[in-house]
């Protein structure tokens, strides 16, 4: 498979009437990349009225309801059964792709070797242009490094991911696992490990559950030992923040949440790979960015002991919320999802 050949279906999810404009801006920036789509599938969770919206809005695009459990990961894996191209790319529905996010994907399929590609998350903190304002101006025009918007002062970069987005201490290159709003799969890992797992990610209920693309990809990686799942910051799109997510309280609910999901990770493919990158990312990123954080406050910055702070809480928030998933407080044990498209030819046996 070569790059410039690949074939790349985009699968976007899509849950709340109140993204509408974002699901829009999301569309029109994979609609313009450099290297195009074979496909665009919107997924909607259990929605009827915003099925039927985007299906009339969307007409070159495959809109589809859920036909799995409520949530991320049945959102995911329905759009997954309907793709027909040679890799399965995923965004975020309140975020926008540069260019060429896809053509950087592609190009990392072209080492056979390569079974997944991740790319870089920049927030759009409150503030920022809103994602159809992104789109309309051009993403051409804006730097790939650093966020816009007005990022809170007590906001370490370290804890980046707890809203979607690549955090400081993650580098290009090889990694364990990538992060879900930006990624790709070749369409055949599906084949090998199942589809995401529901019960792991976002779903119905209140808590901000995440890592359900974590254990997909330490699954696959057992599946398939020897291929590689690579991090590339050339892959960019920017993610939307909206002003409560920007907020102390959700920071740490969102922390906790995400020790829960790593509880629930741990239970289905164990404590040494479900925590690998984890305890690396404990160990050196976290105790430098509070240092840094330290230095800064002694250099005038007062966010800097916010930030010090922040890394303090960020961590035992999820070690509690890990604490708490281990002894059962975090629900079951989550099955894995079988999501195996019947492919002939390099397609789904499943209607569209």
């Amino acid at each position: 498979m070569t790059g410039t050949g690949t074939r790349i279906s985009v699968v976007i999810c899509a849950f709340t009437e109140e993204r509408w404009d974002d699901v829009h801006a999301a569309v029109t920036s994979v609609r313009t990349q450099r290297h195009a789509p074979h496909e665009i599938i919107v997924s909607v969770d259990h929605h009827p009225e915003l099925h039927v919206r985007l299906k009339a809005a969307l007409p070159d695009v495959v809109v589809v309801a859920n036909r799995h459990a409520r949530g991320l990961s049945g959102g995911k894996n329905t759009g997954t059964e309907l793709a027909g191209g040679d890799v399965v790319a995923y965004l975020d529905d309140d975020a926008v792709a540069a260019p060429g996010w896809l053509a950087a994907f592609a190009e990392g399929f072209a080492d056979p070797s390569v079974i997944g590609v991740g790319g870089l998350t920049i927030p759009l903190w409150p503030g920022a242009p809103s994602p159809r304002e992104l789109v309309g101006t051009g993403p051409h025009d804006l730097a790939v490094a650093g966020g816009t918007g007005r990022r809170p002062g007590w906001f370490p970069e370290e804890f980046d991911w707890t809203v979607g987005c690549t955090y400081r201490g993650l580098s290009p290159g090889p990694v364990r696992n990538l992060m879900g709003g930006n990624c790709s799969f070749r369409a055949g890992a599906f084949e090998l490990a199942g589809g995401f797992t529901t019960g792991i990610g976002r779903g119905s209920g209140p808590r901000p559950l995440g890592c359900e693309e974590t254990e997909f990809c330490i699954r696959l990686g057992h599946r398939s030992p020897g291929a590689v799942m690579l991090f590339d910051d050339r892959a960019v799109i920017w993610h939307r923040v909206p002003p409560e997510r920007a907020r102390f309280g959700y920071f740490r609910a969102r922390c906790y949440a995400e020790g829960l999901s790593k509880a629930l990770v741990t239970r289905s493919v164990g404590a040494r790979d479900g925590l690998s990158s984890e305890r690396a990312h404990v160990l050196r990123a976290l105790p430098r960015g509070a240092i840094r954080g330290l230095r800064d406050t002694v250099r005038g910055d007062l966010g800097g002991l916010g930030r010090a702070a922040a890394i303090v809480t960020g961590l035992s928030c999820t070690a509690f919320g890990y604490a708490a998933g281990s002894i059962g407080l975090g629900g079951s044990t989550p099955e894995p999802g079988a999501v195996r498209a019947e492919r002939a030819g390099g397609r789904p046996g499943a209607a569209r």
